[in-house]
């Protein structure tokens, strides 16, 4: 009987997991939000009828959500793209872990209103994935 060899996974692959659970987490933060404070009725229904959400919690966490998918394609491409060429590790992991850890402070800071720490910790998570980019090109 033949046995595998058992390869360790590159943290860049660990966090891109955890990635899509946080995006999972917002996700249902903001429809939680969104049930709270406008009921049921409203969630289950098509939705035609607009509401007001600049300024509400379910607006807030869904703009953090929607927030979260404009990088995580990027971030997604550069943890595959690094495991792939096999040039994690170093700065890769480093931006990796920026990105994923200032993705998880963004959700508070965006939920209750923090605009310029919460804008600093975007920067951060931007940041993360050109650290990775970079290790990619090196």
């Amino acid at each position: 009987m033949e046995t595998m060899a058992v390869t360790e996974v590159p943290t860049e692959i660990t966090l891109l997991g955890w990635g899509v659970v946080l995006l999972l987490v917002q996700l249902v933060l903001q429809a939680v939000a969104g049930v709270s404070e406008f009921g049921l009725g409203y969630a289950l229904s098509a939705r035609d009828e607009k509401r007001d959400l600049h300024g509400h919690m379910a607006g807030r966490l869904t703009r953090a959500f929607y927030n979260l998918l404009e990088t995580f394609p990027a971030f997604a491409a550069a943890a595959l793209a690094v495991a792939v060429t096999g040039k994690t590790g170093g700065i890769s992991v480093l931006g990796a872990h920026l990105w994923f850890w200032a993705r998880i402070v963004y959700v508070p800071l965006y939920a209750f209103g923090i605009p310029g720490l919460r804008t600093a910790t975007w920067a951060v998570s931007v940041a993360g994935i050109a650290l990775m980019l970079i290790a990619l090109a090196m």
